[in-house]
């Protein structure tokens, strides 16, 4: 009862006509960026991140801005995939596998809708989740102290990578990169600069913002320049009809609720985000209803099983996120600094200090997913068309907006040169395929984890055995080493197994 009031006032905060305006926007901005072969949401959001915040939104319109472009994002991976074979991002290398042989067979259309329906199946049940688990969360987070705090920010360094990472190393070096950016400034305990180089720009830190839109939006165009690619190399099939007959909705309902289940339980988990979501759901799918051997040759359930899986992680990840202050994915790590940036504490806090935030976004999240329902059937072919539209054309868009908006926030251009030097690292870690988000979670936690180190050491007077301390300690340290060493030896076969089904669908 006490969670239905609470969404009843989270409602009266979203159903504003601002609110509804930023969530239509940011359905529509996040469809056609999800489209975009290799974008992503975490690159979607990014880029958007400096205008949420040059417009003066306030905490709660710009989280439903750029959540809805995250949901977006997660509806148009499929686009791609299904009409060219290239998933829009990786949870929806699952989707190709049928969306794509449906396509050929001349049900484009049925397979776009249907993903559209599977998704929004997905993504309202993480949500449902999200507003019945995150608030039971709480209440365990309030038993931890400094130390368990410590060990959760490791748990989540260590299970960053998920079960699909194939080099934790390069992980580990990423994590650390970050932790010594988050480094750079005032030291929070004795107040004397670190790292700054005598630059007073620095002694404050560097902004999350400029790390972020460095790292994903300009690192982004950098590899547009390099690659200099044009537009799609051929032509979409045609999109056909666009509403599911009633038999296949029934037909893959029980495709949907399994994928559903999965993902979300997948969401939850730090950094196992969407792509293990997706995986997990069509292979069990596989196992469970390929009797006829009609999985990869266009059957609708390949179609329906990822698609719920991958949307209904991406709500899970917000879980950790909100309750706990970690990051479920790299999306989610994205938001976590826009709430950052704006001096909101994500955490147990969270749903007693700023009840407005947490379920004014819930509500809008409800909100964001008809929309996107709506909008995704009858103009699937208009997003569509967003494959039509050249990279050269685009990439411009998105450096304007990372320039400007980072410029109108921050007003420094000595900003406008570090995001440029961390867009040139964003480049350079991408070509040594290091991963950008254990990057970005160590600027975000650095000092966090720093801080909570601190105290739990002042309290036990120097003894380092506090750590271990307590059942619950114990209990994130051993589930933080069970994260990083079960992708040592299980990540590159659960990796080689995806690429194999993508291949192998190529092929037929």
């Amino acid at each position: 009862m006490e969670t239905l009031n609470a969404l009843a006032e989270g409602f009266a905060v979203a159903l504003t006509l601002q609110n509804i305006f930023l969530a239509l926007i940011g359905c529509a901005l996040g469809s056609m960026m999800g489209a975009l072969p290799g974008l992503g949401p975490a690159n979607g959001v990014a880029v958007l991140i400096p205008l949420a915040f040059s417009l003066g939104l306030e905490p709660t319109p710009a989280l439903i801005l750029l959540t809805s472009v995250y949901y977006g994002c997660m509806y148009g991976g499929r686009i791609s995939s299904i009409l060219l074979n290239i998933p829009g991002d990786e949870p929806a290398m699952m989707t190709c596998l049928d969306g794509y042989p449906m396509a050929m067979k001349g049900q484009a259309g049925l397979a776009l809708s249907l993903s559209g329906v599977a998704s929004f199946v997905g993504a309202v049940f993480a949500t449902i989740g999200l507003a019945i688990l995150a608030p039971q969360l709480v209440k365990i987070a309030l038993l931890f102290r400094p130390a368990e705090y410590f060990a959760l920010y490791v748990l989540a360094f260590a299970t960053l990578g998920g079960i699909s990472s194939t080099n934790q190393a390069k992980s580990a070096f990423a994590s650390l990169l970050g932790l010594m950016l988050a480094m750079i400034g005032y030291d929070s305990q004795t107040g004397t600069p670190r790292m700054t180089l005598g630059l007073l720009h620095l002694n404050d830190g560097i902004d999350f913002l400029v790390v972020i839109v460095g790292l994903f939006a300009v690192s982004e165009v950098l590899i547009f320049l390099e690659n200099r690619h044009g537009g799609v190399d051929h032509k979409p099939p045609a999109i056909g009809r666009v509403t599911p007959p009633l038999k296949m909705l029934r037909f893959t309902a029980p495709a949907m609720g399994r994928g559903t289940v999965l993902g979300f339980l997948a969401g939850i988990l730090p950094g196992a985000g969407a792509s293990l979501g997706s995986f997990i759901a069509y292979s069990l799918e596989k196992k469970v209803s390929d009797k006829d051997r009609t999985f990869g040759k266009g059957d609708p359930r390949g179609v329906a099983a990822p698609e719920a899986g991958n949307n209904a992680a991406a709500g899970g990840a917000l879980v950790p996120m909100l309750a706990l202050g970690v990051p479920g994915s790299g999306t989610t790590a994205v938001l976590l600094a826009v709430l950052l940036s704006m001096n909101i504490t994500p955490g147990p806090l969270l749903f007693t200090d700023r009840p407005d935030v947490v379920w004014g976004l819930i509500a809008a999240l409800l909100l964001a997913n008809v929309m996107l329902l709506v909008m995704n059937i009858p103009m699937v072919s208009l997003f569509a068309r967003v494959l039509l539209v050249p990279p050269r054309f685009l990439m411009p868009v998105v450096a304007m907006i990372s320039f400007v908006g980072v410029y109108g926030v921050t007003g420094s251009s000595f900003d406008l040169t570090v995001m440029v030097i961390f867009g040139v690292l964003g480049w350079v870690l991408r070509k040594l395929d290091i991963p950008l988000v254990p990057v970005v979670l160590g600027v975000l936690l650095g000092n966090a984890m720093e801080v909570n180190l601190r105290r739990a050491m002042e309290i036990a007077d120097g003894d380092w055995t506090v750590l271990f301390g307590s059942a619950l300690a114990i209990g994130l340290w051993a589930v933080a080493l069970v994260g990083f060493v079960l992708p040592i030896f299980f990540g590159a076969r659960v990796k080689r197994k995806m690429r194999m089904e993508d291949e192998s669908s190529v092929k037929d």
